[in-house]
């Protein structure tokens, strides 16, 4: 665990934590095993090694390339929708390699805080393929349609003050703090209103869905619901008392 919550690591180092089967299968599963854990209040996601993760394991999609991508993509897929779903933030502990599907992992987290050092690499079409892992859809929300583009179809890597500027990363630290840094900002998340940052995250993930109309009706249903929560209550108990609130996540 981080200081506040699970720390869901990669642990492939000697291929810098590339996606096979066995470790897709596996991070669909502990993110499954997270979400149903009432007590969970944030999610901290990093890489053991050298690298956050390198993408794909392409050694093993050589043999069999549809049945090998149809698995890694099954197992990582099914966790980013978890995660995206989840109440609990999610926080990408970024360095080293952030290539390929490492990129749609730390582009589905909520935040992402990086290493300096770090190289951002969407890296698919150097494999003559189309992209996974939630990077289509993430990236040109992050940093608009044209400049998405030109980092899908040149394929540049992207140091990691240029990811700070395009905001594809959060927070940029010097390498020897990424741990406590991290694990600072956890415990901030993990210590907030955790339904209502839930209800954030959904209405702004979902924005893009709807109309203005729309939106708004989602605010106001979010809102009301928000009410009827111990921490709405202790919320506004300690803005009346003028002390600083402490919320128990329900």
């Amino acid at each position: 665990r981080a200081g506040a919550g699970p720390r869901l690591r990669f642990n492939r180092p000697r291929s810098l934590n590339a996606i096979d089967g066995a470790m897709a299968d596996a991070f669909h599963g502990a993110c499954r095993m997270i979400a149903a854990d009432p007590l969970v209040r944030v999610v901290v996601l990093d890489g053991e090694g050298r690298a956050f993760m390198a993408g794909g394991d392409v050694a093993a999609m050589q043999a069999d390339p549809l049945a090998t991508a149809a698995t890694l993509i099954a197992g990582m897929h099914g966790g980013l929708r978890v995660l995206a779903g989840m109440a609990a933030p999610s926080i990408a502990v970024l360095h080293g390699a952030v290539a390929g599907g490492g990129l749609g992992v730390a582009l589905g987290c909520d935040l992402a805080i990086a290493a300096e050092g770090t190289r951002l690499d969407l890296a698919y079409t150097r494999l003559g393929t189309s992209a996974d892992c939630s990077t289509s859809w993430n990236l040109p929300r992050i940093v608009g349609l044209r400049k998405a583009l030109e980092i899908a179809l040149l394929c540049e890597p992207i140091d990691a003050a240029e990811a700070l500027r395009l905001g594809l990363v959060n927070r940029v630290v010097p390498a020897d703090r990424l741990r406590a840094e991290a694990d600072s900002l956890a415990q901030r998340l993990a210590d907030g209103p955790t339904l209502a940052l839930g209800r954030l995250k959904r209405l702004m993930r979902e924005s893009s869905q709807r109309d203005l109309d729309g939106q708004l009706d989602a605010e106001a249903d979010q809102f009301r619901a928000s009410t009827q929560t111990a921490d709405f209550a202790e919320g506004v108990d300690a803005f009346l008392s003028k002390r600083r609130a402490v919320f128990a996540g329900r």
